[in-house]
């Protein structure tokens, strides 16, 4: 049997990445959403297990120890995760999975899966994240700081990923995304 592709999308937070993704998933139904563990606090319109695989932080450091996670990272105080298991055993059984990982994680992932496909939302500018982020109203004044900080550490490793998307307006990112990945997962590209 054929292995599933692995696709990964990253951009800093604010970027609209999970909402292109949502998109993604529902005009795509063969590919496999990989869910995230995390160590943050579930968010009101967040469903565990759908969203993320939320853990306490012992837990979490102890399955760091026992190697289960493809990559991890403590960011904004918490940790986040991928899980070996979930991505392995779709990926053997031929699906293709996408990821919606940070920048570090993305390049940790390909280090370790070198045929992973790695696609940057970017936004237009710093100016507009800012905006975006600001409107967003989901973070603590410091909070903010720490995501416009990471942004710019982000958004200057965007040229180390094998495609980039603009998400200057939201209908056109979501259908230029849509269809590279189509591509990508019927081997057109």
């Amino acid at each position: 049997m054929k292995k599933g592709k692995i696709i990964v999308i990253s951009a800093p937070s604010g970027t609209g990445k999970t909402t292109i993704l949502k998109n993604i998933l529902k005009e795509i139904p063969e590919l496999v959403f990989s869910v995230s563990a995390t160590t943050r606090k579930k968010r009101n319109n967040e469903v565990h297990g759908k969203d993320y695989f939320f853990i306490a932080e012992d837990e979490f450091e102890k399955r760091i120890s026992r190697g289960d996670f493809i990559e991890w990272e403590k960011v904004y105080d918490y940790y986040y995760g991928t899980l070996k298991s979930y991505v392995n055993d779709n990926i053997d059984a031929g699906k293709s999975v996408i990821l919606e990982l940070d920048v570090n994680g993305a390049l940790a992932l390909k280090k370790i899966y070198n045929d992973a496909i790695l696609i940057y939302i970017s936004p237009p500018d710093i100016d507009e994240l800012v905006k975006r982020l600001k409107n967003r109203k989901t973070e603590s004044d410091t909070d903010f700081r720490k995501r416009i900080e990471r942004a710019k550490m982000e958004l200057s490793r965007k040229d180390e990923f094998d495609y980039l998307i603009l998400n200057e307006e939201l209908a056109k990112a979501v259908k230029d995304a849509k269809e590279l990945i189509s591509k990508l997962i019927k081997g057109k590209i």
